[in-house]
């Protein structure tokens, strides 16, 4: 499949560390376009990555015949005009999450996206521990569960000065807070693992109420919470709770905890060199029966040589490659969540 890639800056950003080293490891995958905001960063991102075609206006890039895959990875704001180009083109279009700035525009993208595959970033779910453990349970080994109980961080520290092209996730405006991305990340993955949510109520709240751009020295007042708790059951009656907060790492800096009527799972992210590989859709993960450790085994180990940020965009290529990714309506779904969540 022919990819384009909208947002493919060649100095930093998720495309660069995750969806083009994924691509390139991957044999049903071809990048053949990239696009950036700018002429010469698009011709620079070009010859950076090797690719034919690259472009500053988005809707060549979607229009091009040679382009099968849109990948949309800009920031959320922009995310709904690039679906509906890719959708208007006939194109398959692959979205990062979040989906969309709220539920009402996530439906409205759904249904714009009706006559296309349309895909949604949520690759959580894929880590092989993660994947392992569900079929775990869905071969029956802790029994009926009785509740999940996640908890998560982002791993963002305390610190007051941030990098600078962070900014923007401090404004709750922005849709790309801990709420929208580790909220979503969180509930998706609940879901999969364990089941559908029936009732569900959270509370968010902000402990670092400013930062201050570390280039610059510019001040950020933050509007963006910083801290989300959440308390529910699912469909089936068992107890949810989770705490995500963007605070220092513990170890683990994630943990799925799943107990059922004839014992437990615990799925704990496994430390690594670098604290953003650490976060829940990126990390690795060891997985416990009744605190003994089990052996993830390797059919489920499908991108064992790639980093684990390009690991886990690659497998939801893989995902994308066998009908099988996650949709626009799971999207929606977890949108729907977030703001029933926060309005409960």
């Amino acid at each position: 499949m022919r990819v384009g890639i909208i947002g493919a800056s060649p100095d930093r950003g998720w495309a660069m560390r995750a969806h083009i080293p994924a691509l390139r490891a991957l044999d049903d995958f071809e990048l053949v376009a990239v696009g950036t905001s700018r002429p010469e960063s698009a011709r620079q991102a070009g010859e950076v990555f090797g690719v034919p075609l690259a472009f500053a206006d988005a809707s060549e890039l979607v229009r091009h015949p040679e382009v099968e895959l849109v990948v949309v990875t800009v920031k959320v704001s922009a995310h709904a005009e690039l679906v509906r180009q890719a959708a208007a083109a006939g194109k398959q279009v692959y979205c990062e999450w979040p989906l969309a700035l709220s539920a009402d525009e996530a439906i409205e993208l759904e249904r714009i996206a009706g006559g296309v595959s349309a895909f949604v970033g949520l690759q959580a779910r894929y880590s092989p521990g993660m994947a392992f453990a569900r079929d775990e349970i869905r071969a029956g080994a802790i029994g009926r569960i009785t509740s999940v109980r996640l908890s998560s961080t982002r791993s963002k520290g305390s610190t007051e000065a941030v990098p600078g092209w962070t900014a923007y996730t401090y404004d709750q405006a922005a849709g790309a807070g801990l709420v929208q991305v580790l909220g979503g990340h969180a509930l998706d993955l609940v879901e999969y693992m364990a089941g559908p949510i029936g009732r569900l109520t959270g509370h968010a709240t902000i402990q670092h109420p400013r930062h201050v751009v570390a280039e610059t020295g510019e001040p950020i007042d933050v509007t963006a919470p910083d801290t989300f708790d959440l308390i529910g059951e699912l469909g089936s009656g068992a107890a949810v709770s989770a705490h995500l907060h963007d605070g220092e790492a513990g170890v683990p800096a994630s943990r799925l905890e799943i107990s059922g009527t004839e014992g437990s799972l615990v799925v704990d992210s496994i430390p690594a060199a670098d604290p953003s590989a650490t976060q829940l859709q990126i990390s690795e993960y060891a997985v416990r029966r009744d605190g003994e450790p089990l052996r993830i085994p390797d059919r489920y180990r499908t991108t064992a040589d790639l980093l684990p940020e390009p690991a886990s965009v690659a497998r939801l290529y893989q995902q994308i490659a066998t009908g099988n990714a996650p949709t626009f309506g799971a999207g929606v779904r977890i949108h729907r969540l977030l703001q029933a969540a926060l309005t409960e």
